[in-house]
């Protein structure tokens, strides 16, 4: 057996950076392997696969289509697979079961998986987002527990006084000996995350609470909570945001760290008074979540490349724009993770940040510090920067920072909230940027929007019918061009039989070239922009849409759902 050292140096890990790994895991009791990746030295990945050869493991890099034996989803609850980041690949006919962990040097929790099930088990290493990934697809539809702990909050009388305990983090897979409106709200949060949910609705009604995730951009109603046990719901999440409990006739924002096992995840609490009472939505930010490459949000192979172009250029402004919850954040993240940040020096201002990025410096606002947008451009020009990322340019102040970082020998990206590419140089000219500004900043703008794709567990292709073809003229796209034939989906478990499951988005990339600066500095219009745009090669969100159609990733209906106001 090859020695560990001598396999993770050849992996690429310094020896001085071993010995200093080696000195902290023999002080702090951690793990050689968990030290490594808290340092950031070795990707997970990369590391797995080390100890896979090692230790004699299979290593598996990706666990999509994987489908967990239900024995193992019956037997195990859900708390032990995430808090110890285990799932059951498959059961074989010998009894023995394979188990996929990311924990190679903790032998402990794979003896108590063995002692649950009653049968041997046998590692098999793999990336940890993969595993957490699974485990919440392999245990959607078991019973949450909801019922339960609403159950018990309709046995206890004394609900209001439960709302006031709170720890520094949150654990939402600790129900056990928790008062049961904490056991009630921690437990929709979990189910939250199991979903894939981005917000969290507590909707007031006159007879009851409605609670409601958004899921891909659409919301769904999921459990209906007692009236009574409203305020007590109300109190416990202002509590989690740490928030005026007393105040509830002014609306309020608030923040909390919720952890799942060991990973955490970010909350932003709003609250709204409305005629039955404060009604709540919370934002939720997995940062385990994982982080999309360009070539995993959607490009087209021609978009991919012009895009890896630009992020190759030494100074110049590049804009993604569409509305909130259209994918610009990652497609941001994708980019800056194209750039080599051994040789450059990356620094972002985020309003939150959403997820960490390696090697790169990120700096979070805070408007009542004094910390803003254009506070942080502007001192990040004092910190020898090549690089730099806003998280939104909303202000002239803003603008006119960012427009002389760019002219001044930096790439600057940021985003904007406009309909399409032309409209936002119309929009930054109204916010008061000189058009001769803008003209000779901009290198490159992007609109997007999000798509849901087409359930693959209920995809269908099926002849296309006069109510098909209807849809098809919407979209400027005849039957002929799909072969007769259209892929939809039927609706199944899997997708709250909506036919669709995930996203992907459509683009409308608009380089910045002699012909629009001219435009730009005589003034023209947005619809002038466009059409000139168009003549020279654009592809529009609705072009991109139909490319997305005819390769059966979505449907006409999603299209014309996110581009109603694209004039292409």
């Amino acid at each position: 057996m090859a020695k560990i050292s001598d396999l993770l140096i050849d992996a690429g890990l310094p020896r001085d950076r071993l010995e200093e790994c080696r000195r902290i895991a023999g002080s702090t009791g951690d793990s050689l392997d968990r030290v490594i990746l808290q340092k950031e030295y070795l990707a997970e990945p990369q590391l797995l696969e080390v100890y896979a050869r090692h230790l004699g493991y299979e290593f598996v890099s990706r666990l999509e289509g994987t489908a967990v034996p239900s024995s193992f989803v019956n037997r195990i609850p859900v708390q032990f697979t995430r808090n110890y980041n285990l799932v059951a690949l498959s059961e074989e006919s010998s009894g023995l079961v394979r188990v996929a962990t990311c924990a190679p040097l903790d032998p402990q929790p794979m003896d108590d998986l063995a002692a649950l099930l009653g049968m041997e088990v046998e590692p098999v290493l793999a990336p940890r987002t993969e595993i957490t990934t699974l485990i919440a697809r392999a245990y959607r539809h078991k019973a949450d527990g909801v019922d339960e702990a609403l159950a018990d909050v309709a046995e206890d009388g004394d609900i209001a006084g439960l709302a006031d305990k709170i720890d520094e983090a949150e654990d939402v897979l600790d129900v056990s000996n928790k008062a049961p409106i904490i056991k009630l709200v921690n437990t929709i949060l979990f189910q939250g995350l199991k979903l894939r949910t981005s917000d969290v609705h507590f909707h007031p009604y006159a007879d009851r609470t409605q609670v409601r995730f958004r899921i891909d951009g659409i919301l769904y109603d999921m459990d209906s909570i007692p009236r009574k046990a409203h305020e007590a719901i109300v109190s416990r999440v202002k509590v989690m945001g740490r928030m005026d409990i007393a105040e509830r006739r002014l609306p309020q924002d608030g923040r909390a760290t919720i952890r799942i096992g060991d990973g955490e995840v970010d909350v932003r609490i709003s609250s709204v008074p409305t005629s039955n009472g404060e009604r709540i939505v919370m934002r939720l930010l997995d940062k385990t979540a994982k982080l999309y490459a360009l070539n995993e949000i959607g490009l087209s192979d021609k978009n991919q490349a012009m895009l890896e172009d630009y992020v190759t250029w030494s100074h110049g402004i590049i804009l993604v724009t569409g509305p909130t919850g259209s994918g610009k954040t990652t497609t941001l993240y994708g980019s800056m993770g194209q750039i080599d940040t051994t040789q450059k020096n990356v620094l972002t201002i985020e309003d939150p940040v959403e997820y960490t990025l390696a090697g790169i410096s990120q700096v979070q606002v805070n408007n009542k510090k004094g910390l803003t947008f254009a506070a942080g451009l502007r001192s990040f020009l004092r910190q020898d920067p090549d690089v730099m990322m806003v998280g939104e340019i909303r202000d002239l102040e803003t603008a006119e920072v960012a427009i002389r970082a760019a002219l001044t020998g930096h790439l600057v990206f940021s985003t904007v909230h406009t309909n399409d590419a032309p409209s936002t140089i119309t929009r930054m000219v109204d916010q008061g940027v000189e058009p001769y500004l803008v003209a000779s900043s901009l290198i490159l703008v992007v609109a997007q929007r999000l798509v849901r794709t087409i359930c693959r567990h209920c995809r269908v292709m099926v002849p296309i019918s006069d109510e098909w073809a209807a849809k098809l003229r919407k979209v400027e796209l005849a039957p002929e061009q799909l072969n007769g034939e259209i892929s939809f989906g039927e609706g199944c478990d899997e997708c709250f039989h909506s036919g669709y499951a995930g996203r992907t988005a459509i683009y409308e990339f608009m380089p910045v070239d002699e012909i629009l600066r001219t435009q730009i500095m005589n003034g023209a219009t947005a619809t002038e922009i466009k059409r000139s745009s168009i003549e020279r090669g654009m592809g529009t969100l609705r072009m991109d849409g139909q490319e997305k159609i005819m390769d059966c990733l979505t449907t006409p209906d999603e299209v014309l759902r996110v581009t109603q106001l694209d004039m292409g």
